[in-house]
């Protein structure tokens, strides 16, 4: 059966150059604590809390990472809502600004996986997948 009714538009979250220009900096840096300053700098910025927790899993601190990944999950959320988004449509990874908000989301499901809390890693690598395929496979193969 063909869906009759039209996906809908690709969402795409604004640029905030301030923020990207903190970010290079930290990496630059390279300290958790500089990550931190950017994240406590630009709360809402996803990219800052999905490097933050990029990091923490990438040192076995899972729950931290986990907590990372939520909070810039979360605040993803809220600017694709305010963005226009409506609980379902593509997100496309090769939109710059949306990278934070779905790296946020491929870090939570793993880091959920890890903690032993199954159906929300699913659901979370499942939801990536509908924001964009691309996402996912290019997460994966990170």
């Amino acid at each position: 059966m063909q869906n009759l009714l039209p996906e809908p538009p690709a969402t795409r979250l604004p640029a905030n150059d301030e923020a990207d220009a903190a970010l290079a900096a930290a990496d630059d840096a390279g300290t958790d604590e500089a990550f931190a300053s950017v994240a406590a700098g630009f709360p809402t910025f996803s990219a800052a809390w999905a490097e933050l927790a990029a990091r923490a899993f990438a040192q076995d601190q899972v729950v931290t990472a986990y907590a990372y990944a939520r909070t810039g999950y979360h605040r993803g959320l809220d600017q694709l809502r305010r963005s226009g988004w409506k609980g379902h449509g593509p997100v496309p990874w090769s939109h710059e600004p949306n990278r934070g908000f779905l790296r946020c989301l491929y870090v939570l499901s793993r880091a959920a996986d890890e903690i032993g809390e199954a159906d929300e890693a699913a659901r979370c690598a499942q939801f990536l997948r509908d924001c964009d395929p691309e996402a996912a496979d290019a997460l994966a193969s990170n």
